[in-house]
């Protein structure tokens, strides 16, 4: 299951209370207080993790609670501090206060966390509430309680490469031939119901991560469809491979599709139009392709890539174009 928003509670551990003791030992006349600190709460703290791809972990597992720590001793001894709690989200995931709407971090990084619940701390012994004047205190202090509070996780895929396009354009078969990915494939649209990731291989050495967008729809940038759960997967990507079926089964038009999708990413997000744009002309087996893709260069003024994910025509070419554009990007060549 693949899951990517989630909202849970968080609550860090109560710190332990301060103990009140005195010192009596044989030969050690007016040995004062001898009370120790409680131990500080544990606290709950969110986590990039690489090979965590989704938070459907998370769906069982609602509340969250570090542990407490425990009362200080005599002899001066503080108490064991509680253990922390670690949740495990995949990157890019956004943590955001659940009742005040702020975020409190993004983890954009594998390795990237934040404390979203920070224990309490301990409270003092009677040590501490010596004085000239006050030699035997026998006050202490109680642990302060841990931190609480609901917290919303919404992760957004990050990916070098997204496949956007209208439902049933290919974009499953296509991630399906340039990687390893085993998307749901079928002949009616809204196959995909989530991005899925692909790693796509150039060379030996060299790779990048392509995410296959579910496909879109009129509306889209105002919910339909579920268009702003599809949408802000795109937000994060650097390449958009936009895919133009020729030959629809809705029998629409494939030009006024490809405006339309354009459109619902202004109206979304105008700055995806800034985004690196290939357009890709998906199965090229049918007959009539090769005319569309023509006038569909002429139409735009620039260079449109002919691809059959069944048959392999094209997609050497169009990893190519990929790979030039991040690269590009990267600034490692010139445009």
């Amino acid at each position: 299951m693949f899951l990517d928003r989630i909202t849970i509670y968080v609550r860090g551990g109560d710190g332990g209370n301060g103990c009140v003791a005195f010192r009596h030992e044989f030969k050690v006349a007016r040995g004062g207080p001898w009370g120790g600190d409680g131990g500080d709460g544990g606290s709950v703290i969110v986590r990039a993790e690489e090979n965590v791809d989704s938070l459907a972990a998370l769906a069982g597992h609602k509340h969250w609670r570090a542990g407490s720590g425990r009362p200080g001793q005599g002899a001066n001894w503080t108490g064991k501090g509680g253990d922390d709690v670690e949740i495990l989200v995949p990157p890019g995931t956004i943590i955001r206060d659940a009742d005040q709407g702020h975020v409190l971090k993004d983890l954009s990084h594998a390795g990237d966390k934040v404390v979203v619940a920070a224990g309490g701390r301990g409270g003092h012994g009677n040590t501490h509430f010596k004085t000239a004047t006050n030699r035997t205190p026998r006050e202490s202090e109680p642990g302060k309680p841990g931190e609480e509070r609901n917290v919303t996780l919404e992760l957004k895929v990050i990916a070098g490469v997204g496949l956007v396009g209208k439902p049933n354009a290919g974009k499953s078969t296509l991630l399906s031939r340039l990687s390893r990915a085993h998307p749901e494939i079928a002949d009616y649209p809204f196959t995909t119901k989530y991005p899925n990731l692909g790693i796509v291989q150039v060379g030996f050495d060299h790779s990048f991560v392509v995410a296959d967008i579910p496909g879109l729809i009129e509306g889209a940038h105002a919910g339909a469809g579920l268009g702003h759960e599809f949408l802000k997967h795109v937000e994060r990507t650097k390449v958009l491979v936009h895919l133009v079926e020729p030959d629809p089964m809705d029998q629409s038009d494939p030009l006024s599709n490809y405006r339309q999708i354009r459109e619902e990413l202004r109206l979304y997000d105008p700055s995806l139009l800034e985004r690196p744009e290939i357009v890709v002309v998906s199965k090229s087996e049918l007959p009539g392709s090769a005319e569309f893709a023509e006038s569909l260069r002429s139409e735009l003024g620039r260079p449109v890539l002919c691809i059959s994910a069944v048959t392999g025509k094209g997609l050497p070419e169009l990893i190519g174009a990929v790979w030039r554009q991040l690269l590009i990007l990267k600034g490692e060549i010139e445009e």
